[in-house]
């Protein structure tokens, strides 16, 4: 029986459950027993402590005891020295494991009396230390004599003894408990592991069986395929010749306008030097850097090959570079600057952009600076989603309530052109010179 898509969908998503309860399910007794483990070493810390502060309570005595047996025999007062540490190591310790203890219900009535009985201890031990000291061998003797000492501390070895027992019973139930775990985990991981292995067994065979029948299928479906493969590389074939042929005819097309656009310059330069009238020059100035800039995206279209979009760093700088050549050419000494980011636009927002910033920088070499020198700057980046262009110059700046300098035509050309750009245009007096800003919507381009 063939497998269906569908059941091997269906197959494959329930062995992927399986599998994903059974990691999930692993994973989560991992985490409980990692956590078990966390909180068991944290009480086996504990109980370690207890036993060891014990341990040392009762070292610090029987090495106070020690040194104060040594000095009462020969009354060297090199014993003195371990003597006082051994008390001061004691009471620390005691205090120490009264707090260790404070929370424990069996020990917390205990511990003042232990606590007691260690100072009581202490007390004996000084009462001996001064009678050694002030009286001689025969009292300090005598003190000992009494077994007073000796009947404290057997009292105290009964409690530090109780709580050791307590926290070794502690310690082996809980590595007992550890170790409990460790084995569940282990049979948990080779269990879970098992049925994982089941799962990509089931998954593989599966999978095996519908490639096999998808290898099958695909090879008669190949066989009865053969001529229509044969056909439609034919006619790939011609395709891509129209396309070609379409592709050079519209390299050509860009590179005639180009030159035809350039030719028509030249004509109006020609004419230009034919007027007599400076305000006639002037306008025919202001037409020929508008074609130019329009020339300038069709020699980029046919030398990039790509005819939907513009790299806007590299048609604006040639742009600049031409522009700032020929208004030298006609007398104006200032410089153009530029800070262009490789953003690419559409072609045709491209010759938009291209006359604006045309208008923008001859009307600051003209009305900013004049016939003087000085610097224009051109700016182009991205702002999210936004292109911002802007034209800056440090000149005389605009006329503030009068009628606009030169023909009228260029701003009117720039509001429409914006309009149609859906672009927000802005005019921004500076300390000295003028800023020209045109924000509009970066399209997507392909």
């Amino acid at each position: 029986m063939p497998i269906s898509r569908r059941f091997l969908v269906t197959s494959t998503i329930a062995f992927l459950l399986t599998a994903a309860a059974a990691l999930m399910g692993l994973v989560g007794a991992t985490v409980w027993l990692s956590q078990r483990a966390q909180t068991d070493a944290s009480i086996i810390d504990e109980q370690r402590l207890v036993r060891d502060r014990s341990v040392g309570v009762r070292e610090a005595l029987l090495s106070a005891e020690s040194s104060l047996r040594g000095y009462v025999l020969t009354s060297n007062e090199i014993y003195l020295a371990p003597y006082e540490n051994a008390k001061l190591v004691a009471q620390e310790q005691i205090g120490k494991l009264a707090a260790d203890l404070a929370g424990s219900a069996r020990f917390q009535a205990m511990m003042p009396r232990l606590k007691a009985l260690v100072d009581q201890r202490i007390a004996d031990l000084d009462e001996t230390m001064r009678a050694r000291t002030t009286d001689g061998l025969g009292d300090a003797l005598a003190i000992v004599a009494t077994n007073q000492g000796k009947a404290l501390m057997d009292e105290v070895e009964v409690f530090l003894s109780a709580i050791v027992i307590e926290a070794e019973d502690a310690l082996t139930g809980r590595l007992r408990t550890q170790t409990t775990n460790i084995l569940a985990l282990r049979v948990g991981t080779i269990l879970a592991s098992l049925l994982i292995i089941g799962v990509v067994i089931g998954v593989v065979v599966t999978f095996a069986r519908y490639t096999r029948e998808i290898v099958q299928a695909r090879d008669e479906l190949a066989l009865a395929n053969a001529s229509l493969e044969a056909r439609v590389a034919e006619r790939t074939e011609d395709l891509v010749r129209a396309r070609d042929r379409a592709e050079v005819l519209l390299t050509e097309v860009n590179h005639r306008v180009a030159n035809n656009l350039s030719f028509i310059g030249a004509l109006i330069r020609l004419q230009r030097q034919a007027l007599p009238d400076k305000a006639a020059k002037d306008a025919l100035d202001e037409t020929g850097a508008r074609i130019q800039a329009v020339a300038e995206i069709h020699k980029h279209l046919y030398t990039s090959g790509d005819v939907t979009s513009v790299a806007l760093d590299s048609y604006m700088t040639a742009l600049l570079a031409q522009l700032e050549q020929t208004l030298a050419s006609g007398g104006f000494g200032a410089s153009i600057s530029h800070e262009i980011e490789p953003v690419r636009v559409s072609t045709s927002a491209s010759i938009s952009l291209g006359i604006i910033i045309t208008e923008w920088v001859t009307n600051a070499f003209k009305y900013a600076y004049g016939g003087h020198s000085g610097e224009v700057r051109v700016l182009a980046r991205r702002l999210d989603s936004n292109l911002l262009v802007a034209v800056e110059d440090d000149g005389v700046g605009m006329p503030v309530g009068g009628p606009a300098r030169g023909t009228g035509v260029g701003s009117k050309i720039v509001t429409s052109i914006a309009r149609s750009l859906k672009a927000e245009v802005d005019y921004i007096r500076r300390n000295p010179g003028t800023e020209a800003r045109l924000v509009m919507a970066l399209e997507p381009v392909s």
